[in-house]
């Protein structure tokens, strides 16, 4: 079983969401034993619409047990703070580029890379992790270019 490593933050997000999809659950579970009792499904879009929305709301709710059951929550002490570990917000400079670019390193279900939040798990993050300040990791791109990337500063 591989384990998932949390945030605090993020473990009590997600069993907050994984509570609100239960009760949604009931909600719907209620609307489709309406429709029942209407008569007719085949032509009961109402019926067809909370089915389908249901499957989702399975389908989300079995994936944060999943998370949560194997979610591991970090103990932030035990982060070496001087290096890049998950939970860290980095800034680095593309030297190629000569581009600086925040992270925020993040665990697989929190990843959201159009905010700049990046799992720990992603190709670039690996290349990174470890890393201190001032110190330059080159990267190896499928394409064989490489790219080097400067740690700027960490926060935690």
């Amino acid at each position: 079983m591989d384990e998932i490593f949390l945030t605090k933050e993020s473990y009590k997000k997600l069993q907050e969401e994984l509570k609100n999809l239960y009760k949604e659950k009931s909600d719907i579970d209620r609307e489709i034993q309406d429709a029942k009792e209407q008569g007719d499904l085949s032509e009961n879009a109402g019926y067809q619409y909370a089915k389908e929305k249901q499957i989702m709301l399975i389908k989300r709710i079995s994936e944060l047990e999943n998370i949560l059951r194997k979610g591991r929550i970090i103990d932030e002490t035990e982060i070496k703070k001087d290096e890049v570990r998950i939970g860290a917000k980095i800034k680095i400079l593309d030297i190629n580029s000569n581009e600086e670019k925040n992270f925020h390193l993040v665990s697989g279900p929190e990843a959201d890379p159009l905010n700049s939040k990046i799992s720990v798990n992603s190709p670039l993050a690996q290349y990174l992790l470890g890393a201190k300040v001032n110190e330059i990791r080159k990267i190896k791109l499928p394409n064989g270019s490489v790219k080097e990337y400067k740690i700027i500063s960490i926060e935690y």
